[in-house]
């Protein structure tokens, strides 16, 4: 039977991936936890328990009751979260985190035996006493598939536009790994979109830079969503230019304001405005290299 080992975690994070997933060469048998609520069932007999940089009470809690059906207790910190005197000069929310998820947890981990792993050889040398094993750092992206971009760059006056592609954004990343989100907008949207994996929030910026932005290589498909409100009726076709120059194909609204520029299928998509249209479009379109190499081609003709 395959060894379990449970990592209990603050959500997705660099640590795990950067040191303890290589550790474990990716195991299949990997289950991973929230650091702050242990589950409500014991442990299958002779598991190992991994906390990555930060415990809880709770957790604290629940290996005292179940210590007995734990083979390894292991602890890992990329940090030197122990030795608050290292921490001044941070802000006081950081070490105080730090604190309460970390530097309290010392001489618990010490009386349940835990063993200690460690990501620099200057850690393992002040911590030595432990007996401490160095983990070395390896890349977590060398297998990750081709990352395409779809972005949304509409300005504060686009909030309606943005309330309507969250659905439509939540399941094209649900469907599609191979996918990211990116917007511009301040923390109202960075809130509106926070619960959905791999969303780009990038703050508001001159005209200057965001001309340098959109030169950058990097973005596949480009939206442009336009709800049917008067304001909107004197909107421009300008997105047609951002989204070319961004090297990307764009998706309009099949509205008169971009009826005039966009022939369907030649130089882009005009989808109607319904969230499954849009989703069934995005994710033809993430799927079909050719065809986005051809409508960009085309597109590009208007520049």
């Amino acid at each position: 039977m395959a060894q379990q080992f449970w990592i209990v975690q603050a959500g997705e994070n660099p640590s795990t991936d950067f040191f303890i997933k290589p550790e474990l060469n990716n195991a299949e048998a990997c289950h991973f936890h929230c650091f702050e609520r242990p589950p409500s069932t014991p442990p299958e007999a002779g598991v190992s328990l991994i906390f990555v940089r930060y415990l809880s009470r709770a957790w604290v809690r629940w290996v005292e009751r179940h210590r007995h059906l734990i083979n390894e207790l292991i602890y890992f910190m990329d940090d030197d979260l122990f030795d608050t005197t290292t921490h001044r000069g941070l802000s006081m929310i950081y070490r105080w985190k730090l604190y309460y998820n970390a530097r309290r947890y010392k001489s618990w981990l010490q009386s349940q035996n835990a063993c200690l792993w460690l990501s620099t050889s200057w850690l393992v040398d002040k911590y030595q006493d432990w007996q401490p094993t160095l983990l070395s750092a390896k890349s977590p992206y060398i297998a990750l598939d081709e990352v395409k971009t779809v972005f949304y760059h509409g300005s504060s006056s686009h909030i309606e536009e943005m309330r309507w592609l969250l659905p439509v954004i939540r399941t094209v990343l649900e469907t599609d790994s191979s996918l990211v989100f990116e917007i511009i907008g301040d923390h109202k949207i960075r809130r509106m979109f926070s619960a959905l994996p791999r969303v780009n929030v990038l703050h508001p910026m001159s005209w200057e830079s965001y001309k340098a932005l959109i030169s950058r290589p990097g973005r596949t498909i480009g939206l442009a969503p336009l709800l049917d409100s008067r304001f909107n009726q004197a909107r421009s076709f300008t997105k047609l230019y951002d989204i070319t120059l961004a090297g990307a194909v764009g998706i309009y609204a099949d509205h008169p304001v971009y009826q005039p520029v966009i022939n369907h299928q030649k130089n882009g998509l005009l989808v109607p405005m319904h969230e499954q249209s849009w989703v069934d479009a995005i994710l033809e379109l993430s799927r079909q290299s050719d065809t986005r190499e051809a409508l960009l081609k085309e597109a590009r003709k208007s520049l």
